[in-house]
């Protein structure tokens, strides 16, 4: 080796300077230097600045991993009653992606989602039925017959773009239907020339597992939830009456949404699955699909009813913020404490 560097040498100094410095930084690395490039092609950032992270094959627990005893033990702030409520849950049970696939970073933005409304001229459920959707109405600003869920609508004055809340470019698009959400990924696909789509449930929650087997990815304990997502906390039961009984004790810093990323990633380097905004996945809900669903690449039960949505949201509670957690709406619906994310298929 040496003998070939110095003929190199005779010939271009300059380019022997650089492959000796080459091999001194390899030298440096050790066995570190594999990790080093794999871990930057497993990263990517789209045309529209969509930043996403390679998640790996491999098996998880899907579904509660706790006894009804035990979370009646750990949350004793809940009538028992909503805590048996969640047989959708069950059975636990082995589940294998067998494909690598890239997930988005992030939550989908305000910003990326405005770009694909510009360059399409596609128009939101919300604004295409004239429905509008729902929006935050302080107390004292509702009627009197309103909802005491501080949520107005649906009505025309609401949409992704007025929510009643500040919501900046790098804030998650909220009030997006299912529908919504699956158009965005067609325009990329065909942007991009690589298949986008929502993830399955089950990819959804091996990504926030994230190996890690945990009821918060990170965490077992709720009041770690301020550190790990934007649920609710004291900040928020501040603006919202109802069940406030459940507000965690911490604060996450916001009332509402959070910029997307602003809390640290879970060990497959993904944000914000916790809190923030539920995020719409491509199956069908099935309040007994685990009972006979596929083990390898499920694809959700064949309905044609409401879709599932995972995660919670800013006003999600602790019980109901779990990695395990299954929350549905009509395909149609939008809200407040709705968004998505993206898968981009590796191949």
């Amino acid at each position: 080796m040496f003998e070939f560097i110095n003929k190199l040498r005779l010939k271009d100094h300059s380019f022997t300077s650089r492959l000796m410095a080459a091999f001194f930084a390899l030298a440096c690395l050790g066995p570190l230097w594999p990790t080093y490039f794999m871990s930057s092609s497993a990263k990517l950032v789209d045309s529209v600045g969509m930043k996403f992270v390679l998640i790996p094959s491999g098996e998880f627990l899907m579904g509660n991993k706790d006894t009804a005893l035990e979370l009646i033990k750990d949350f004793p702030k809940y009538e028992v009653s909503q805590i048996v409520q969640l047989d959708d849950e069950r059975p636990l049970r082995q589940v294998k992606i067998s494909k690598d696939f890239y997930l988005g970073v992030n939550e989908v933005t305000l910003g990326q989602f405005s770009r694909f409304l510009s360059e399409t001229n596609y128009l939101p459920e919300s604004m295409k039925d004239g429905k509008g959707a729902y929006g935050y109405a302080k107390p004292d600003d509702q009627p009197q017959s309103a909802d005491v869920s501080i949520f107005v609508g649906p009505a025309a004055e609401f949409s992704l773009m007025n929510t009643g809340f500040d919501q900046s470019q790098e804030h998650p698009v909220v009030n997006v239907s299912w529908n919504d959400a699956i158009a965005m990924a067609a325009w990329l696909t065909e942007k991009e020339g690589v298949r986008y789509r929502l993830p399955t449930e089950a990819e959804w929650e091996y990504a926030c597992l994230a190996n890690q087997q945990k009821r918060y990815s990170q965490s077992n304990h709720p009041d770690d939830l301020s550190g790990i997502g934007n649920t609710f906390d004291q900040e928020a039961a501040s603006t919202w009456s109802p069940a406030d009984e459940l507000a965690s004790d911490g604060s996450d810093g916001f009332v509402f949404t959070a910029p997307t990323g602003s809390y640290s990633a879970n060990a497959f380097g993904v944000k914000d699955m916790l809190g923030n905004v539920s995020e719409w996945v491509a199956d069908g809900y099935d309040p007994h699909y685990y009972y006979h669903s596929l083990l390898t690449d499920p694809q959700g039960p064949e309905v044609s009813g409401d879709k599932v949505h995972r995660g919670g949201a800013w006003n999600t509670s602790s019980l109901d913020a779990r990695c395990a957690s299954r929350s549905h709406a009509a395909p149609s619906g939008r809200h407040p404490t709705l968004g998505f994310r993206l898968v981009r298929e590796a191949s």
